[in-house]
């Protein structure tokens, strides 16, 4: 009983050299991507993304003219940087608020509206891209944070995700805190919210990736260069008059730097939010 018990360290040593070549193959645009932002755009054009280490192509020039000469490129990363904090706290804040409604108290047309919710999260982004537009033209914030904020600030995908989450947790503790004289206000954010940390970790990095990373709905709305998010300046360097692939890597490179931090500081609540949140209710 003992020795069945027990690992086998060949198994593991395979186990292991799996993983890393698993993880390798994962790694590997990353790398490549690393190593081009070094290299000049001809070099690129001629022999594409490889792991080929030739010292007397690597430089920094990339680097430099977006530091020095790219002032644009800056004002866009801060563009992108106002739109994603913003529209992913408040994303949070109202998605996580319509999710736990639906989960804790029970009202008329509750399962109405928690339908409604399945039914849009059905819908492409391509098909309420007309009646948005409208709605931004009509409040006047085309071309502003606001335009490309406020129609995706309340997620269908998050407040599903949450209102799963909200069906597990202890409903004794809305009862004593009501008995305490607690509002529904405070209930929530006081004893809920703390309750709730794996799923805002969870949300918090997918929804910070879906504005980091949105093209389609940024172009519509955004008309002028010095409001442009990052995808939308960095597409513009590819044009027919010239392909400059050197600095749009470069560029590039340094946009994944935002997700990587987040995902760091939210790694275990983001775990621990998708293994548990994804299978209540």
């Amino acid at each position: 009983m003992e020795s069945t018990t027990k690992r086998n360290p060949v198994i593991i040593a395979i186990l292991l050299l799996l993983l890393i070549f698993i993880a390798a193959i994962a790694l590997f645009p990353f790398f490549a991507l690393l190593l081009a932002s070094f290299k000049p755009s001809t070099e690129l054009l001629r022999n594409g993304l490889n792991l080929k280490l030739q010292a007397d192509l690597l430089s920094l020039k990339n680097y430099v003219y977006l530091f020095q000469d790219g002032a644009k490129y800056f004002i866009w990363y801060k563009n992108s940087l106002i739109i994603t904090i913003g529209g992913t706290i408040l994303s949070l804040l109202f998605s996580s608020m319509v999710g736990y409604a639906l989960a804790v108290y029970d009202f008329k047309g509750r399962n109405a509206v928690f339908i409604l919710v399945l039914a849009v999260m059905m819908i492409p982004m391509e098909i309420l891209m007309l009646p948005l537009y409208k709605l931004i033209v009509f409040l006047k914030i085309i071309n502003t944070y606001w335009g490309v904020i406020v129609p995706t600030m309340v997620a269908p995908v998050a407040i599903f995700f949450f209102r799963q989450y909200a069906l597990g947790l202890p409903k004794e503790l809305l009862d004593a805190a009501r008995i305490d004289g607690c509002s529904e206000f405070r209930i929530f954010f006081k004893i809920m919210v703390p309750l709730m940390k794996p799923a805002f970790g969870a949300m918090a990095i997918l929804q910070a990736m879906g504005y980091w990373n949105s093209f389609l709905w940024p172009t519509v709305v955004l008309r002028t260069e010095d409001m442009f998010t990052l995808p939308i300046g960095l597409s513009g360097l590819l044009t027919p008059y010239g392909n400059n692939y050197d600095i749009l890597i470069s560029g590039s490179l340094l946009t994944i730097l935002p997700i990587i931090i987040l995902f760091i500081f939210f790694q275990r609540y983001f775990i621990s939010g998708l293994t548990v949140g994804g299978v209540k209710g």
